[in-house]
């Protein structure tokens, strides 16, 4: 299988998974407000790209690479600030991000 298109698969599991999180944590795993809140909005700029990801659209791999470390500090500080579920989710958000930016660097370096 051609480097391409594992890095392309990578980016696109690793996207799918950060925008499930992102709603899942905001509206039911641990909400900042019983029933959920509206932080879950922070998945939408995440539905902006997801076409162009996963149609393997360069120019997409090259832009959302530059607005993704945003769900890396959020998850940053979050797991330095809050403790239990919510601690453990701003872990997994660090790890999808810094997945998805590795991939979609990648991605464009290798299909220049």
């Amino acid at each position: 299988m051609p480097a391409s298109k594992v890095l392309r698969l990578v980016a696109s599991a690793a996207l799918l998974a950060l925008i499930a999180l992102c709603l899942a944590w905001e509206l039911w795993l641990a909400p900042l407000r019983p029933g959920g809140s509206l932080m879950a909005l922070k998945a939408m700029p995440l539905f902006l790209c997801l076409g162009g990801i996963l149609q393997g659209r360069r120019y997409t791999y090259q832009w959302s690479s530059l607005f993704i470390p945003v769900w890396f500090a959020e998850g940053v500080m979050r797991a330095w600030a809050e403790h239990g579920t919510s601690q453990t989710l701003a872990v997994i958000e660090i790890a999808l991000s810094l997945t998805f930016f590795s991939a979609a660097a990648a991605y464009a370096r290798v299909t220049r």
